[in-house]
């Protein structure tokens, strides 16, 4: 076996409390070289004859990629400690992998040779709300929603929807526009809204923040969010707001006093300047949002900052029953900073959801003491280039999602934020070139993964847009020109989400991915039952076997509601272009 690639290390994704009582343990191997692999383990302070008394347990393989295999185990310490290592076998050799090496036999005279886990203690366990595995996620850029008050329109309002959307113009989308439109939303089966900035801000887009404390008149006052947010608790809705603390806007307060008073200005610390006079162009003389002179980054180690901001998270849980924060460029700002805003407003609401944005592994902030989860992008790389770019083939797609999924603990897959597109991207049908038969199959794959799922306003009814500004068009509201068999589709697969556990299960096994006919074949298990799911991502019809040893069992096509009974261990299918079969059956 090659032991460079064999790897573990105690704590983050590969060895972490699931819960109070309950350890999953990952090993690393080069692939197809280890044929099994057992968990050596046992309490550190059981000896007897002078010999540490251990236990075996049997890994399973809990998925690939191109380099290695993944191994799995759940195991419960009797007494929330562990010390552990790994027995690994395949026809030629047997190797035993212990944090000071590797080994022919297994060392027993001490227990210093072993990986530990020291005990679990509950305050370090990760533990995101629990109403989030179940959430289903709406994103809505509030000035192009709908426009419900004209009364509060920003000076040159334009009709809704009489051009496309440019950086600068205003249609005037408001609070009032999203109450008016709540039906649409249940009857979609959405139970949670992420709102991209509703604070004072100067532009249509809201990311570059005048006032934290206050709502851009554009959208309405304090009292028509509290009557939106009241509107969407009332429909099983759950409200998350986005917020920026790695920088201000230009013409947030302190930053203007900064550029009237220079060096003597009193919030000259509020900032990362390097040196006066501070001027902003031809390019900023200090640290800024990627050199844009209108966003400059905030000393968020300041102790006035770190307090205004807190604040600002506080608040709006406090006063408005907010259910969530989302932070924009949330990798730029300090570790310690989040630290404590975790801390400040989840003291308020034990529950509220943390998302980060990051877009690269983010396993340091997610350790239990930051964030609850990031947006999960590299689900999405892997989902739209498979899916809706075709510039990967079935076993590379399968090999990237097993890496997304062991990327990181199982607690954190769980309130993933799995995301098709945004504001910040083209839309997803453009990115399928307009084949809708295409983003059905894709919304089958996103709506059956580990995670809480996201749809950016108005893909349930095939708008389409470019990258911004090109994806930030006014939601169509004229039925007529809505493709209501899109919406119906992903209507019916929130369904099933919603009462197939197996939907949200943190497994996923894949059990065909075909370089030939770009098919696949994965399963999702809960207690009680097995789903499966026959995904055909290509433009020909084609003939299936599929192994799924259910012989003689009662089988239901979720998608059609037909039961029937196989005779064989084999079922075979026949798959239209993009077509896709959902069966379920009791384990």
């Amino acid at each position: 076996m090659l032991k460079e690639a064999i790897y573990h290390r105690p704590k983050n994704n590969y060895a972490y409390a699931y819960d109070e009582s309950t350890l999953h343990i990952r090993l690393r191997t080069k692939k197809d070289d280890a044929e099994s692999v057992s968990l050596i383990h046992g309490d550190p302070y059981d000896w007897g004859d002078g010999s540490w008394n251990y236990d075996t347990k049997q890994m399973s393989k809990s998925g690939s990629d191109e380099l290695f295999d993944y191994w799995f185990v759940e195991i419960e310490p009797k007494f929330r400690r562990l010390r552990y290592g790994f027995e690994l076998k395949n026809k030629k050799d047997v190797l035993v992998y212990t944090e000071k090496g590797f080994y022919k036999s297994i060392p027993n005279d001490d227990t210093a040779y072993f990986f530990t886990f020291p005990f679990i203690n509950k305050i370090d366990i990760f533990e995101a709300p629990s109403w989030v595995k179940d959430t289903v996620w709406y994103q809505i850029f509030p000035e192009r929603f709908a426009n419900g008050d004209t009364k509060n329109d920003p000076p040159g309002t334009l009709e809704w929807g009489s051009t496309d959307p440019t950086p600068t113009n205003f249609f005037g989308g408001d609070f009032e526009g999203v109450i008016q439109h709540i039906d649409h939303l249940v009857d979609l089966g959405i139970t949670g809204i992420y709102f991209t900035p509703i604070f004072k801000a100067y532009s249509n887009h809201k990311y570059d923040t005048i006032d934290y404390m206050e709502i851009d008149p554009q959208f309405g006052d304090k009292e028509t969010f509290k009557r939106l947010v009241e509107a969407c608790h009332k429909n099983g809705i759950k409200v998350m707001l986005d917020a920026v603390f790695n920088h201000s806007g230009y013409y947030f307060p302190q930053f203007q006093d900064v550029l009237e008073n220079q060096e003597k200005s009193k919030f000259k610390d509020w900032f990362h300047l390097k040196e006066f006079p501070v001027v902003t162009e031809p390019k900023p003389n200090y640290d800024a949002f990627a050199f844009v002179s209108a966003m400059p980054k905030l000393n968020t180690e300041n102790p006035e900052v770190k307090d205004y901001l807190l604040e600002v998270g506080r608040y709006w849980v406090r006063e408005f029953n907010i259910d969530g924060w989302r932070l924009d460029v949330a990798n730029e700002v300090d570790h310690q900073f989040w630290r404590e805003f975790r801390k400040a407003v989840k003291e308020i609401k034990q529950d509220v959801y943390i998302l980060g944005e990051i877009w690269h592994d983010s396993m340091p902030w997610l350790q239990g003491d930051q964030f609850d989860a990031v947006m999960n992008y590299p689900f999405t790389t892997g989902a739209v280039n498979f899916f809706a770019k075709d510039t990967i083939n079935a076993v590379e797609f399968k090999n990237i999602i097993s890496n997304v999924m062991h990327s990181y603990p199982n607690n954190v897959n769980e309130v993933a934020f799995n995301l098709l597109d945004s504001h910040d991207t083209p839309r997803i049908l453009t990115i399928c070139n307009d084949n809708k038969e295409k983003l059905k199959l894709l919304y089958v794959f996103q709506l059956s993964f580990t995670g809480t799922p996201c749809i950016y306003y108005g893909d349930e009814i095939g708008m389409t847009g470019g990258p911004d500004p090109g994806c930030r068009k006014c939601m169509e509201w004229n039925t007529d020109a809505q493709d209501r068999d899109l919406f119906e589709h992903i209507k019916k697969l929130l369904q099933l989400r919603k009462e197939n556990s197996t939907f949200t299960a943190n497994d996923i096994n894949f059990i065909v991915s075909d370089t030939t006919t770009n098919h696949i074949v994965y399963t999702k298990k809960d207690r009680d039952h097995e789903t499966i799911f026959i995904l055909n991502n290509s433009d020909k019809d084609i003939e299936v076997e599929v192994p799924l040893y259910m012989k003689g069992k009662n089988v239901i096509d979720l998608w059609t509601g037909e039961l029937f009974t196989p005779n064989s261990d084999v079922i075979k299918q026949h798959l239209s272009p993009y077509g896709f079969k959902i069966f379920q059956v009791a384990k």
